[in-house]
């Protein structure tokens, strides 16, 4: 079938892939403007898997007030270069992340940044209350490595679904810029304070 010039333009504007990618997505999908995006979705985590490597010391800090001064955000976002540094793309990125960790409260940026000792005390809670719920032995480990699971979805900002879109993590928007900028972009570090708060939390 016949791609039009519109597709492919849309298909850009969704995803950032190039022209000739855009084209060939939306060949192989048979025009399925969904099918495409995933095709360029999956094309561009292997692209992102590469670029993973690769040093970025270059960005910026964004800082981000919300509910008229109640939680503040700062968020370091770093990629390879200046040029992209500046890019709106990047920068409406950055702000994403800074809205994100606003309203869904992060704890760690992935799971292996979860201490081991946070993740025992949690595990124990999940055991205690499976017990306590009158679950047979047999599948209480089952049911605690589930838990366990939904903690770390629920306290690391890259397994978190994205505020604007739930079918999409964090980190599923991470591998969108990387192949939208072609260059390694790394959430580097955050802190988020809320209003009233105490300091040991």
């Amino acid at each position: 079938m016949a791609i039009s010039t519109e597709q492919i333009k849309e298909l850009r504007d969704a995803t950032g892939a190039g022209v000739l990618d855009c084209r060939k997505a939306l060949e192989q999908s048979g025009g399925d403007f969904k099918k495409a995006v995933d095709h360029l979705r999956e094309k561009g985590l292997a692209k992102a898997a590469q670029r993973a490597e690769r040093q970025a010391s270059q960005g910026m800090v964004e800082l981000y007030s919300h509910g008229n001064g109640r939680v503040g955000v700062m968020v370091e976002v770093n990629c390879e270069t200046d040029f992209v540094a500046r890019s709106e793309r990047f920068r409406q990125f950055a702000h994403e992340i800074a809205l994100q960790i606003a309203a869904a409260a992060p704890r760690y940026i992935k799971g292996e940044d979860i201490p081991e000792d946070v993740l025992e005390h949690e595990r124990q809670i999940a055991r205690a209350r499976a017990l306590q719920e009158g679950k047979p032995e047999s599948v209480v480990g089952k049911i605690v490595e589930g838990r366990l699971e939904a903690f770390k979805n629920e306290a690391c900002l890259l397994r978190q679904p994205y505020i604007r879109d739930e079918s999409l993590t964090v980190e599923k928007l991470l591998h969108e810029i990387l192949v939208a900028t072609g260059e390694n972009v790394v959430i580097r570090r955050f802190a988020r304070w809320e209003l009233g708060e105490s300091t040991a939390a």
